[in-house]
């Protein structure tokens, strides 16, 4: 397993995979801290994660620069996601407990009541991409609920595996309810097949979701799933171009465009369809690309080269079927040059296909039924944005659209108070708002007479 700066090139550190009896202790070990952190007050877990928060803003340049130099995202996006995580702790401190409390029920009985109660371990298995976002958004909300977690991470970010468990001994908590496992992807199975191990949550792409859901399934062991998206960014004649431009942009190219949520198809109305692709072309031209720990970075390189490889040949396929490079198109190791094609129709890779990188395809419409149409012919529905005014076209499109989030004047994001997920091939259940709290519980009835 290695860690390896895809900026400079070089190999950062190496780390040895857990053997079988290491990864049995470490699970045990889990279980046993399990034991103990059920029965802890929920006044002394949300005080344990204030400490938490408080030291992920502490040291956030610090972190983010191990953040910058595993997988390549500029450090001003680095700290930004530290400083969620931070956010994220606080939440779930102030409203873990009243969420949870047992939800009394009038029926014959002299008393009845639902009770919330945890289930025990759960696995994440998590991706490189946000390398501290994308498991505190799963952790913290277990840990208030009373659940332990096993982090297996993606290899390349190792290094912030072991940093996070870090974080949670030096806030306080008790050791192992939050464990690093550091195996690889084929030896996950063991450890979903563990006895111990009580559910799973995974963060990936469609194939990996696929094969951990079939096995759990087999096992019967709750899963929730997030295997990205394809999502659209739809932009009528009467949105105001200026700011639709930003936020298309910000959409797109952020994180270098590897975000499940980020917008990947950009359907314009054909009436606006010439001066907005003119001034994003503008306007992509200009983002800054550098050293991914210079704070004037706007654009880093991808977190592996396979992974610009990877677009690459989308890129090459799409422009044989029809489509033309308006923008970038280049690439050398690492780094793809911010892209756009146009002419991009729906048989292409770049509209079927999850693009995870900084290329953006355009298709142009004309009503709001074919604009619906073409954002729904996805094998994903995660997200999508929409840029218009128009109250009645909103309230329709609401409706029509098959994703788990719709964003209005806005792009797509996660937030600690609103639920995070999506429907068909990006999964299933929840991160996030108080459906976090009740993915991994067991749902407990009592009746007394």
């Amino acid at each position: 397993m290695q860690s390896f700066n895809p900026y400079t090139q070089k190999i950062i550190q190496d780390y040895s995979e857990f053997s079988k009896i290491g990864l049995q202790e470490k699970i045990e070990a889990t279980q046993n801290a399990f034991k103990i952190w059920k029965e802890t007050s929920f006044e002394k877990r949300a005080s344990l994660m204030l400490n938490l928060a408080s030291l992920l803003k502490k040291n956030k340049k610090s972190l983010g620069e191990l953040m910058t130099n595993e997988m390549g995202k500029p450090i001003k996006q680095s700290i930004a996601e530290v400083e969620k995580c931070a956010w994220l702790c606080e939440y779930y401190a102030e409203i873990a407990e009243k969420t949870l409390q047992n939800k009394i029920i009038e029926t014959d009985a002299s008393k009845s009541y639902v009770r919330y109660e945890p289930l025990g371990i759960v696995l994440a298995v998590m991706p490189w991409n946000y390398p501290f976002w994308q498991y505190f958004r799963f952790i913290v909300p277990n840990l208030m609920a009373g659940n332990v977690g096993l982090l297996k991470h993606a290899s390349n970010v190792s290094g912030c595996a072991l940093a996070i468990e870090n974080l949670f001994y030096e806030a306080g908590f008790p050791e192992n309810v939050s464990t690093t496992l550091l195996v690889s992807s084929k030896n996950t199975a063991q450890i979903i097949e563990h006895n111990l191990v009580k559910a799973v949550t995974l963060t990936g792409s469609f194939a990996a979701g696929s094969a951990v859901a079939a096995l759990s399934g087999k096992h019967i062991k709750k899963t929730v799933l997030e295997l990205g998206g394809n999502n659209a960014l739809i932009v009528f004649d009467d949105a105001d171009l200026e700011s639709t431009l930003n936020t298309v942009v910000n959409a797109r190219y952020q994180n270098a465009g590897q975000s499940c949520i980020a917008g990947k198809r950009l359907l314009i109305q054909k009436s606006i369809a010439d001066i907005f692709t003119s001034k994003l072309k503008e306007k992509v031209s200009t983002l800054k690309f550098g050293n991914p720990l210079d704070s004037e970075t706007e654009i880093g390189v991808l977190a592996q080269e396979k992974f610009a490889l990877d677009l690459e040949k989308q890129m090459n396929e799409s422009i044989k079927m029809g489509a033309k490079l308006m923008l970038g198109g280049k690439r050398e190791n690492a780094f793809f040059e911010p892209t756009i094609l146009i002419n991009v129709s729906e048989e292409m890779p770049v509209f079927k296909e999850e693009t995870f990188g900084p290329l953006l395809g355009i298709t142009i419409f004309q009503t709001e039924d074919e604009a619906i149409a073409l954002s729904n012919n996805s094998e994903f529905g995660l997200g999508v944005s929409i840029f218009t005014e128009n109250e009645t076209r909103i309230q329709k499109m609401i409706s029509s659209l098959d994703e788990g989030a719709v964003f209005i004047n806005e792009l797509v994001k996660s937030d600690p108070r609103l639920p995070f997920g999506g429907i068909k091939n990006s999964g299933y259940g929840r991160e996030l708002s108080t459906d976090a709290l009740f993915e991994f519980m067991n749902i407990k009835t009592v009746f007394i007479k």
